[in-house]
């Protein structure tokens, strides 16, 4: 399975925005992102305007990199939010956020996505009662999700809950930490996603 394993710090630099690319480092003073406020990179500090095509192509990037996602992948998702009645680009934000290794993010079970997605491939999550180990399983209005009873007492939890019970649960979900479950209450809509990614420029960008 392809995932990108460099600096995370660098993608967010290069979007000029916090992706929370590593979960709660990214709220403190220590963010590179507010001590180098520029693109990394040795002409990371040279002012060019953008032009629209380098904006498309930035949102896409920006919305990649938050759920994780590389390119074909994500293409494929954007085709299929294309099939999908209803607007194109809150379709698309609207399948990255049912991915199941984004609903564990979201409920509190991992600091950042790519430990979530890494909670998911280690076996560790439930279903409705089954184990699935596919980060990118889309997970449906209704379904419980939850950590596997055999791995409820891991310490790698007790340590995430530490630092995650202050993060805000979006409403479209609902998330116990006693019983490590949760529970997916809707489809999610455009206002209850709270990603800084301007979807209509990336729909502009794929339909030329």
């Amino acid at each position: 399975m392809a995932r990108y394993t460099g600096p995370v710090c660098r993608l967010c630099r290069r979007e000029g925005d916090k992706l929370f690319l590593k979960g709660e480092k990214c709220a403190k003073n220590v963010c590179p992102v507010g001590k180098r406020p520029f693109a990394p990179g040795q002409h990371g500090t040279s002012r060019k305007k953008a032009s629209e095509y380098n904006q498309q192509l930035r949102e896409k990037q920006k919305a990649k990199r938050i759920y994780g996602v590389l390119e074909t992948q994500f293409r494929n998702y954007f085709e299929i939010a294309d099939r999908i009645p209803g607007v194109t680009g809150e379709n698309l934000l609207r399948l990255l956020e049912l991915r199941l290794d984004n609903i564990m993010y979201r409920m509190g079970y991992g600091r950042s996505r790519t430990e979530a997605r890494q909670i998911v491939r280690h076996n560790l999550v439930t279903v409705n009662g089954k184990k699935v180990n596919i980060p990118s399983y889309q997970v449906k209005a209704g379904d419980i999700v939850q950590i596997r009873d055999r791995s409820k007492n891991l310490q790698r939890f007790k340590d995430v809950l530490d630092v995650t019970t202050s993060r805000i649960i979006p409403d479209w979900l609902t998330s116990e930490h006693e019983q490590l479950r949760g529970v997916v209450n809707a489809v999610p809509n455009r206002e209850q996603i709270n990603v800084p990614v301007r979807e209509t420029l990336i729909v502009e960008l794929y339909s030329k």
